[in-house]
């Protein structure tokens, strides 16, 4: 029974100056009133140019990112693989929607796995599809309406965009995690990995799609997709997560009268995502792992299962993955004990990455008890550190 409760070994390598902005920051993010304040207040204030970039740089953005260029993220990959902890690159820039901006994006994805190519500490790059074209265009796509001729050029730009990317990381030898998104133009970004795994995942896997367990399809779709392969002769790389986008897909759903397509609980979330866990382990040598997860009870079930099966602690088939800034106990352990560990850090320009964070703490603020568990964490590590030190 791996113990996640052991905080020496969750902040191991956290200064106090780092524990208490972490204080900090779950605190403000375990009261909602507070946590939607600073968020507004935040974000007038960069509109309005306010000069609070280096406040934002010392708290939030200190806590979640690894640096603002890929350069400035070399120390925080150091870091965590000092703890035996992975990288994985997150360009998380967003909002931005011009041919020009789509190239710069595909160009600096494949500098992060040049980057990546040097170091055994960053084995996967990742990517949102919507960084590559515009998400109306997917939108678009997947209703079937007629794209135009200037539409079919974009979307063919789109795609070789997609592919020099999938053929660099092929080239260093490392995995890609493609992102999933919302479920109106996540059919249209699953016939494009699916494409791509074709093409790459011949021998081994290169390429994951991500599979959102919150919504009620994802677990019939990953057998399909696994079945797919089994047909088109490729093996699938699938990251596992619970999901992103359940309060803007109820919205939708509600407004334009189709099923919500969300599990109705978050009991039917955990069983489907633990559900998926075992197909994928059942089926490890066609399926690759990715288990992206903060739940305790996951985590132990996927090691529980890999040892079932007799799959090594450091099998390259099976990663476990976290947040950056998130989830040390984890993380950290899960590392301390001998598995394949990522941290997702992202970065990028403070502005152009604080739609990230703004999401990171509104997520915080509603999924029911993360902050609170953070909170209590990282409080037991403080009351542990005045212990040892009296």
């Amino acid at each position: 029974m791996i113990n996640f409760d052991d905080t020496k070994v969750a902040f191991a390598d956290k200064t106090n100056f780092d524990l208490k902005r972490m204080h900090f920051l779950f605190l403000t993010m375990n009261n909602p009133t507070i946590a939607k304040i600073g968020i507004w207040f935040t974000t007038l204030a960069l509109k309005i140019r306010l000069p609070i970039k280096w406040m934002i740089k010392k708290t939030i953005f200190a806590q979640f990112c690894g640096g603002e260029s890929l350069e400035d993220s070399r120390s925080t990959v150091e870091k965590l693989a000092a703890s035996q902890i992975h990288t994985i690159l997150d360009y998380s820039v967003e909002g931005e929607e011009s041919e020009q901006v789509f190239d710069a994006n595909r160009d600096e994805i494949i500098r992060s796995l040049e980057m990546a190519a040097i170091t055994d500490n960053i084995p996967t790059g990742v990517m949102k599809l919507t960084g590559f074209t515009a998400f109306d265009l997917l939108a678009k796509k997947q209703s079937n309406t007629p794209l135009t001729e200037v539409e079919e050029h974009k979307y063919t730009a789109f795609l070789e965009r997609v592919d020099k990317i999938c053929d660099k990381a092929v080239e260093v030898k490392k995995y890609l995690f493609i992102d999933a998104e919302e479920t109106w133009i996540q059919d249209v970004i699953d016939e494009v990995v699916y494409g791509m795994m074709e093409k790459y995942n011949k021998e081994t896997v290169h390429i994951f799609n991500t599979y959102q367990m919150y919504r009620t399809e994802s677990l019939q779709n990953l057998k399909e997709a696994h079945q797919m392969g089994q047909e088109r002769k490729f093996k699938l790389g699938a990251k596992l997560v619970r999901g992103a986008y359940m309060e803007k897909e109820r919205e939708r759903a509600e407004k334009r009268g189709y099923s919500d397509p969300i599990q109705p609980t978050k009991e039917a979330s955990d069983t489907a995502y633990d559900s998926a866990v075992t197909y994928c382990i059942e089926h490890i040598n066609e399926v690759y792992l990715c288990a992206g997860t903060h739940n305790e009870n996951s985590s132990r079930l996927t090691a529980e299962l890999m040892e079932k099966h007799g799959i090594p602690k450091n099998d390259p088939r099976v990663y476990f993955a976290q947040l950056y800034g998130m989830s040390d106990n984890l993380s950290y352990t899960l590392a301390n004990e001998g598995y394949n560990v990522a941290k997702y850090v992202p970065y990028g320009p403070i502005a152009k990455v604080l739609p990230y964070l703004m999401r990171r703490a509104e997520e915080n603020t509603s999924i029911a008890g993360q902050s609170s568990r953070e909170f209590l964490l990282v409080k037991k590590e403080v009351a542990r550190r005045r212990h040892d030190a009296s």
